[in-house]
């Protein structure tokens, strides 16, 4: 997804890649994550429009789209049975690989070139109190100080490619939507993960029919804690999965709890 002057230096295999350009919303005075929607698209400072037109247009393109179906039912609906999507990008071929699989693919991540670029996106269905979201899990920094330097940059590319991130998700998996439609009526949730306080958040991009389209608008009202969906504190019918099926650190749901 365009980071090869970005993502120089690996984070730690046990994190994953990601990030966008917004301002700082709310911290949480606990665990310092901050929460905040995404900004109208149009609301951006110069420095961020030159790094626009520098990466171009975010565009995506089914033709470059591979897609691995990995032990998973094409049509059995996400709230029944356990869905994770990963995806990478090649910036030699341009291509896009997209698993779909009930849990994070690692063999598609353990390449030295993925290594090296560390672009990857994951993300996970969950029904929360018999509502259904995507959450989506991104890497900006931390495991090496110098990343600190280019967490700007890699928080704005993210954010800019995530659309695309979203189509793919969606035409990929276009079995599982024509099955189940209102699947793209769920809210998706973009977790940014980062040693920088100001890029360490969770966003809510609205329903994923909007969020997956290119240059669409987006409310700035804060979306408090209370606001995230929080799993039933016994065992329930209406919560699934009962753990995430993301294996990195989970200090936003500590958080939560």
């Amino acid at each position: 997804m365009g980071f090869t002057a970005a993502s120089l230096i690996p984070p730690p295999a046990a994190q994953v890649g990601g990030g966008a350009a917004y301002e700082l919303k709310k911290k949480s005075p606990s665990s310092g994550m901050n929460w905040g929607r995404r900004q109208m698209k149009g609301q951006r400072h110069g420095s961020k429009a030159a790094v626009a037109r520098l990466f171009g247009p975010a565009i995506f393109e089914a033709s470059k789209l591979k897609v691995l179906f990995l032990g998973v039912d094409q049509e059995k609906h996400p709230g029944h049975l356990a869905r994770a999507y990963t995806l990478t990008h090649s910036d030699i071929t341009a291509k896009i690989t997209l698993a779909v699989s009930h849990t994070v693919n690692r063999s598609q991540l353990q390449g030295w070139y993925n290594r090296l670029q560390r672009d990857e996106v994951v993300a996970e269905w969950k029904k929360v109190q018999g509502h259904m979201s995507l959450h989506v899990h991104c890497h900006i920094s931390g495991g090496h100080f110098l990343l600190d330097f280019i967490a700007k940059l890699r928080y704005y590319i993210f954010s800019k490619e995530l659309p695309v991130v979203l189509k793919a998700f969606v035409h990929g998996d276009e079995t599982l939507f024509r099955a189940h439609p209102e699947l793209e009526e769920a809210l998706v949730w973009v977790y940014f993960h980062s040693s920088l306080p100001q890029y360490n958040k969770i966003e809510c991009w609205g329903p994923l029919r909007e969020a997956a389209c290119v240059g669409s608008a987006y409310s700035s009202d804060l979306v408090p804690p209370s606001d995230m969906p929080r799993k039933c504190p016994a065992s329930c019918s209406c919560c699934f999965p009962a753990q995430s099926l993301i294996p990195w650190p989970q200090e936003f749901e500590q958080h939560q709890a």
